[in-house]
């Protein structure tokens, strides 16, 4: 047959709008991606998806090679993560639907009464928070120290019978604090109540860390653990590990119906039929890396993440968040400088995006027992990272130098940039039709173009954590919508 639009107009096409994205490869994005900067290793994982590309991985019965290269890719995360023949567990789609699945886990085997309710700090990613709401827990959130770690000690004082799981983090996205694992697990186990550690970022690359405290299937307690394959396992998007202590636990992540007319329907995971195309991916890094080169990457990370943390510890007016496991760190205010010798992390953020660094801008955060996180400016570091830390760390410099002394946008400073009137009705504004929300990003400034953002985030930012949470996430939640529509 004749094609609508020839193949090769297509990929330019595709190339084309490819040209517009944030670069994947070569270290500039200090988040979302993870280069392993080897290019045969990426030739390898494209080549595994090809070859597997109209396989449905919803049937591995039908489709045997996927029940093979599962098996292997959970046996080879089980040994990573300290786990003996009693654990077992399933690939994802990625660490949300890993920590979802862990929470609705959770939920079907809670033997309580009433509204189960899901115990975690504040710094547990937001895919718990995402889990609670769908599959109806409470949802407890401990505050955090100042350094990002969670007190045991508050945790367990929490803990009561309604509790179906406890969540703690290996580390935590938003400043890399390793949670007292072994305290909190060891609790939840003499009340009897399932555990989770999050090792979405850190699954892959902490077992290869030195001095940390125990955090995986060596510590008694710990019942599941989930562990990111396309972070530092360097798979595409999207592939995760959901472990499990015990096999009847893991049965119960399952969904199985045979009641209707169609085929027996036996889901391990969320979806039903899904592409095979990052297990096989995942399976061929594991076979072509095995321990030993997970550990050479894993010592390249070691090796810039100490030398960019000791960059930033040389940058007047900045400070490393606490005390960070593995590569990756969240950077503040150092508030001991004089304060016209303050670096704001947002504006130095914005100032390295114009260097061309793109680093992560984090909001500050009000808890619930009023004690207040600072907002932040993230770093995730990849091995690639080494290969480009002389050009990077004067970048971070000369970005601090940029902005040094100009204070942080202030709640007042962008709510004074708005329209009187629109200022006046936010407090009041309830539920907003699509219409109202895209007049009120327009009116902000964001909604111009659509899906476009200010050149300067540090405004956002400070625009978000100005107003009620529920509107700026409804706000937000248009502004994507937007970004996709016809």
């Amino acid at each position: 047959m004749k094609f609508q639009q020839e193949p090769a107009q297509i990929l330019a096409d595709l190339a084309e709008l490819r040209a517009a994205d944030a670069p994947t490869h070569g270290g500039r994005v200090l988040s979302y991606v993870y280069d392993s900067g080897l290019a045969d290793l990426d030739e390898l994982a494209a080549s595994a998806i090809r070859s597997v590309q109209p396989v449905n991985g919803l049937d591995p019965t039908t489709f045997t090679s996927v029940a093979a290269m599962e098996r292997e890719v959970v046996a080879f995360a089980r040994g990573m993560l300290g786990g003996d023949d009693d654990v077992v567990g399933s690939v994802t789609t990625g660490g949300t639907e890993s920590c979802l699945l862990a929470v609705k886990t959770a939920r079907d085997l809670w033997a309580g009464s009433g509204v189960p309710r899901l115990l975690a700090p504040v710094t547990a990613h937001a895919a718990f928070q995402k889990a609670a709401h769908y599959f109806g827990l409470d949802l407890d959130l401990v505050p955090v120290q100042a350094d990002g770690r969670v007190s045991a000690d508050e945790v367990i004082a929490r803990m009561g019978p309604d509790v179906a799981l406890v969540v703690v983090s290996a580390p935590s996205y938003p400043h890399a604090a390793l949670d007292p694992v072994v305290a909190v697990a060891a609790a939840a186990q003499e009340r009897g109540i399932p555990c989770h550690v999050d090792a979405c970022i850190g699954g892959w690359v902490l077992p290869f860390w030195e001095g940390l405290e125990p955090w995986d299937f060596r510590v008694p307690g710990v019942t599941s653990i989930s562990a990111d394959l396309h972070k530092f396992g360097y798979a595409p998007k999207g592939a995760s590990v959901l472990l499990h202590r015990g096999r009847d636990r893991h049965r119960a992540q399952y969904f199985a119906t045979t009641r209707w007319p169609g085929y027996p329907v036996v889901n391990p995971t969320m979806l039903g039929s899904k592409s095979a195309g990052p297990l096989a991916a995942a399976w061929a890094i594991t076979r072509a890396l095995g321990s030993d080169g997970f550990g050479e990457l894993a010592a390249s990370c070691a090796r810039s993440t100490a030398a960019l943390i000791s960059v930033v510890d040389g940058i007047e007016g900045l400070r490393v968040v606490g005390s960070p496991a593995g590569p990756l760190f969240a950077v503040a205010t150092d508030d001991s400088a004089p304060a016209d010798r303050r670096v704001d992390p947002h504006h130095w953020a914005d100032a390295a995006r114009s260097r061309g660094w793109l680093l992560q801008l984090q909001p500050a955060l009000a808890q619930s027992d009023g004690t207040f996180l600072p907002h932040t400016t993230h770093l995730t570091i990849t091995p690639v990272t080494e290969s480009v830390l002389e050009p990077l760390s004067e970048a971070l410099v000369a970005a601090a130098d940029d902005v040094r002394g100009i204070p942080p946008v202030t709640a007042e400073q962008v709510l004074g940039a708005l329209p009187p009137e629109l200022v006046a009705g936010l407090a009041e504004i309830g539920p907003l039709d699509s219409d109202a929300a895209w007049s009120i990003l327009q009116q902000v400034g964001i909604g111009g173009e659509v899906g476009a953002l200010p050149e300067q985030l540090a405004p956002l930012l400070a625009l978000i954590a100005a107003l009620p949470a529920p509107l700026t996430e409804r706000l937000l939640v248009e502004l994507l919508a937007r970004l996709v529509e016809p």
